[in-house]
């Protein structure tokens, strides 16, 4: 049974660090790209960081420069460092993986990726 299992998530006040990891298992082979989706209370769900298994990674521009996806292939797992937190960086946070040939960018702004995790609430608050 595929599962994506995210955690990290929780209350932080603005400026500050969080890191988000979501570990892959059950998959008969390794998923070609995976994202990290927020969605918060009203919004839209926003691809916020893709990346491949070449380590080609896509950013929204809303993150870019603040957080960093990587990921560790022994683990299976992959990270979302996420710094300088702002208020609007507030939502549930979802990693999702597909096996498709996608690029990052098309993972996470033109897809529907078919395997999710159960997400992880960020709280940025002071």
């Amino acid at each position: 049974q595929v599962q994506l299992v995210e955690s990290g998530g929780g209350l932080v006040q603005p400026g500050g660090s969080l890191r988000l990891s979501c570990t892959a298992s059950g998959f008969t082979v390794d998923p070609n790209a995976i994202g990290w989706f927020r969605q918060a209370p009203g919004k839209e769900r926003e691809g916020v960081s893709c990346i491949r298994y070449d380590d080609t990674t896509y950013y929204a521009n809303s993150v870019k420069g603040r957080f960093t996806i990587s990921r560790d292939n022994a683990k299976r797992t992959v990270y979302l460092q996420m710094n300088n937190l702002k208020p609007e960086d507030a939502a549930v946070y979802y990693c999702a993986a597909d096996l498709l040939p996608y690029t990052p960018q098309a993972l996470c702004t033109k897809s529907t990726p078919k395997h999710w995790g159960q997400g992880t609430q960020v709280t940025v608050s002071s």
